[in-house]
């Protein structure tokens, strides 16, 4: 039985959704990452490498950056294509919110900065039927995560 609250017609529009901007992950990757760390500077403190980029285009430039925005935007991919089993679902969400909250020790908020950076970006790219059709798999996303977060103590 699923854990999701999500159609299997919710699940599809999401996944189409999801394709448009994963076509580009790495550029869309680092645009939510840059757009996240010069709105939330804060962000910036647990990324040691990062700390000393003030520009934009410096960060945008940055390889780490560069790698970074990539491994998010292809941690919600392996997400998005198991939306339909929430077993494999959870096998991927799990090790990561228990990686960042024991390790990592980042602020379960900041999943949710991520997300409406990359809802905001779907609709100025694909316009608002699209962000519309994936907010509901931020939700679910960052719903899992703050669970694991609230087990582990947080």
């Amino acid at each position: 039985s699923s854990t999701m609250s999500l159609s299997e017609a919710e699940v599809q529009s999401a996944r189409g959704a999801w394709e448009k901007i994963y076509v580009d992950a790495e550029d869309n990757g680092t645009t939510v990452l840059v757009r996240m760390f010069t709105e939330h500077p804060d962000t910036k403190s647990y990324f040691t490498h990062f700390k000393g980029m003030d520009s934009a285009e410096e960060m945008k430039q940055s390889d780490q950056v560069r790698g970074h925005g990539k491994k998010v935007f292809s941690a919600i991919n392996d997400m998005v294509q198991h939306l339909d089993n929430s077993e494999a679902f959870l096998g991927i969400v799990t090790p990561l919110g228990k990686k960042h909250a024991i390790q990592l020790k980042i602020d379960p908020k900041n999943f949710r900065i991520i997300c409406d950076i990359i809802l905001q970006l779907m609709e100025e790219k694909f316009g608002g039927d699209c962000k519309a059709s994936f907010e509901k798999v931020t939700n679910e996303i960052c719903t899992h995560l703050n669970n694991i977060y609230k087990e582990e103590g947080w």
